[in-house]
Order: C-alpha cells, then sequence, then structure tokens
C-alpha cells in the first residue's frame, strides 16, 4: 500500500479530481497554497495498491498541464516602486510524492 500526495494547480484539480475518481481512486482533498506565487493548490491525498500507482501518477500527469504566467517581479526598493518587465515563468503540472504505508484502514 502507498500514499500519494499530489500538489495539483487550482485550475486542473476538478479535472483531476474527476478523473481519478472516475478511474475508482478515493482521494482527500486539502485547499493549500505555493511558496512562490502563493497561488492556490490542491493537496491530493490517496491511498493506492502498489500495483496502481502507475496508473494514478499517468491520470494525474494527463490531466495536470504546465503553462506559462507572466507576472511582475516584486520591487526589492522600500519607497520607490521599481518598473521592470513581466517575467514568463512556468506554472501548472503537478508535485507527486509517492510514500510506503504500514498500515491503511477504511473504518
Amino acid at each position: 500500500m502507498k500514499l500519494v500526495v499530489a500538489i495539483v494547480n487550482n485550475d486542473d484539480s476538478h479535472t483531476v479530481l474527476s478523473e481519478i475518481t472516475r478511474a475508482e481512486f478515493s482521494a482527500t482533498k486539502l485547499s493549500t497554497s505555493g511558496g512562490f506565487l502563493r497561488a492556490g493548490n490542491v493537496t491530493l491525498l490517496i491511498g493506492v495498491e502498489d500495483e496502481r500507482v502507475a496508473e494514478l501518477i499517468d491520470l494525474i500527469g494527463r490531466f495536470s498541464r504546465k503553462r506559462t504566467q507572466l507576472v511582475q517581479p516584486a520591487s526589492t526598493y522600500i519607497n520607490e516602486p521599481l518598473m521592470s518587465a513581466p517575467v514568463e515563468i512556468t506554472v501548472g503540472g503537478a508535485t507527486v510524492f509517492v510514500l510506503d504505508v504500514a498500515q491503511f484502514y477504511k473504518l
């Protein structure tokens, strides 16, 4: 048994959750936010049998797409605005952790 922790962008979370539910995976959804952009994410906690881990990761990957976004860099001066061009960064996708589980109960 494994615990899959998947951090997914808010924009993709509904589709990812729908698709993994359709494939008969059970997930717990937590609303979280990222550190870099402070953007909204969803963290999914999913208990899964060892033989279905690859299937689950494939589903998450197919429905968590990366995209680019323009962001305005933060000012480095305290009392003066720093005017600089927006920077293009990559957002989205998913970060997935797979952990061994010693015991798993559905009560």
